[in-house]
């Protein structure tokens, strides 16, 4: 995955990407301010529904504000989408119909059959997609991304947050636990065998804490939490491989790594293990960690995918198949249910 600043140079001697973004909540404007701050990009405008909302950011960031979402797409050669999930299925098909590549925040959509619609309609067309799934940009998983995550035979997933009614539109699977799906399915070369899950509505009627199990073919399995209701915030991401252990602190930005060696390693401090099939050296480590704006980071991608033709970056595809293991999980816990 291309860390994006690296790259800045040759962005500024290509030819700017004109874009618009549909949406600017919360997380929109996040997304208007790291576009601006892109060489790669050339933000024309956006729209949003709230029209007090609208006038408000167009005057803070000084840009122009689209009446309508289809003169906005009729004006750009890209799209950035930051609107309630039930809303991106209709809005991308515009986009898509008008030729223009396009970045959605996660998750994609809100079903498996609308998310793999708009992947084959961006295929056809050969245009560029990508998915806001941003802990793939997370320092940390980046950071351990480098020190090797090699065949992972077992995944622990902690996603906790306090209630706020911004993600009620959808469940907490789709919220929350989605952003674990995509980087458990990123680092693990393997099907789905079959899932298990529970969730329960507690402030919602849709699962506010859900537990779910998925056991893929080649016999790894990743247990994953995540609840909206919880007293505090919690991103973990613990991953057991042949030798290893690995955590990743998603909100603190770290990472804590344990090796253990078959032959007692130089230059490191390690504690001697006296096991039945012979010794082993224990070692720990807490790498360090770059810091960067993830937000950032995706949208760089997605600009150099549109200009060089990256592979880099969550497609359109990977986006589908986490909604299909997303819904999955949603169905299960519909059958507990009755």
């Amino acid at each position: 995955m291309s860390t994006g600043r690296m790259n800045i140079d040759t962005m500024e001697k290509t030819s700017k990407v004109s874009i618009g973004v549909i949406g600017a909540g919360h997380l929109g404007r996040f997304h208007i301010e790291c576009l601006q701050r892109i060489p790669g990009f050339s933000l024309k405008g956006f729209y949003d529904i709230d029209p007090e909302r609208a006038k408000e950011i167009s005057e803070k960031y000084a840009i122009p504000l689209f009446r309508e979402a289809e003169d906005l797409i009729a004006e750009v050669d890209a799209i950035c989408i930051v609107t309630p999930t039930v809303t991106h299925f209709a809005l991308a098909r515009k986009a898509i119909d008008a030729n223009k590549h396009l970045f959605i925040e996660k998750p994609l959509t809100d079903l498996p059959e609308t998310s793999r619609k708009l992947a084959d309609l961006l295929a056809a067309k050969n245009l560029v997609g990508r998915v806001g799934h941003v802990e793939r940009y997370n320092p940390a998983f980046i950071a351990a991304q480098k020190l090797g995550i090699d065949k992972p035979v077992f995944i622990e997933a902690h996603r906790l947050a306090p209630f706020n009614p911004r993600g009620m539109d959808v469940p907490v699977i789709m919220d929350l636990m989605i952003h674990d799906i995509d980087l458990i399915l990123s680092v693990v070369d393997s099907e789905v065998d079959h899932i298990e899950a529970n969730g329960v509505g507690v402030a919602g009627t849709t699962a506010d804490i859900c537990n779910a199990r998925i056991t893929f073919k080649n016999k790894t399995v990743a247990n994953l939490t995540a609840s909206r209701i919880s007293l505090k915030q919690m991103r973990k991401l613990r991953l057991f491989q042949r030798d290893q252990y690995m955590a990743i602190d998603f909100l603190n930005h770290e990472v804590q790594v344990v090796k253990l060696f078959h032959a007692e390693p130089e230059d490191m401090m390690t504690m001697k293990l006296e096991l039945p099939e012979g010794d082993r050296w224990i070692a720990a480590d807490n790498p360090s960690v770059s810091k960067h704006n993830a937000i950032e980071q995706e949208l760089i991608e997605f600009c150099e995918a549109i200009q060089h033709g990256s592979g880099s970056g969550v497609t359109f595809a990977q986006g589908a198949l986490a909604v299909e293991v997303a819904s999955s999980i949603l169905t299960q816990i519909e059958q507990h249910e009755r």
